[in-house]
């Protein structure tokens, strides 16, 4: 089981009970949008609001511990910060699946065209999974 305590403290985030339980929420789920994570904090704090969730949640992302994937045509979901990645989403279930593809190829080639330098790259590939086709 992992120690959420030791992996906030970590990210020089302060163990509060509220962060522990999003963070275990995102941990548990891979990518959570943002309703249902809160939907799943309040089970375990009744009187927390969504803008406490927000906040934790953009804490979380500013010290690179969470990501936010902006998913096209929906809300954006969140996972803890990996190796980099890239996602597949149904279009059907809304399933997401992380995959890894090298993008350096293409990322240098768009430096030199463009004179442009890539700090970040996000791909999302969006489609239908096997049990939705």
């Amino acid at each position: 089981m992992k120690n959420y305590t030791t992996i906030l403290r970590e990210y020089n985030l302060k163990a509060t009970p509220q962060r522990l339980a999003i963070i275990e929420s995102v941990d548990r789920f891979g990518h959570i949008n943002i309703d249902n994570l809160y939907e799943e904090v309040k089970n375990k704090f009744s009187s927390i609001s969504l803008a406490t969730i927000y906040k934790n949640i953009n804490s979380m992302i500013s010290n690179m511990l969470l990501l936010e994937v902006k998913v096209p045509n929906q809300k954006s979901v969140y996972e803890m910060v990996k190796e980099q990645h890239s996602h597949l989403i149904c279009d059907s279930c809304g399933a997401i699946v992380d995959i890894k593809i090298n993008t350096s190829n293409i990322e240098e080639s768009i430096s030199k065209d463009y004179n442009f330098i890539i700090n970040k790259s996000d791909v999302v590939f969006s489609g239908n999974c096997e049990k939705c086709r």
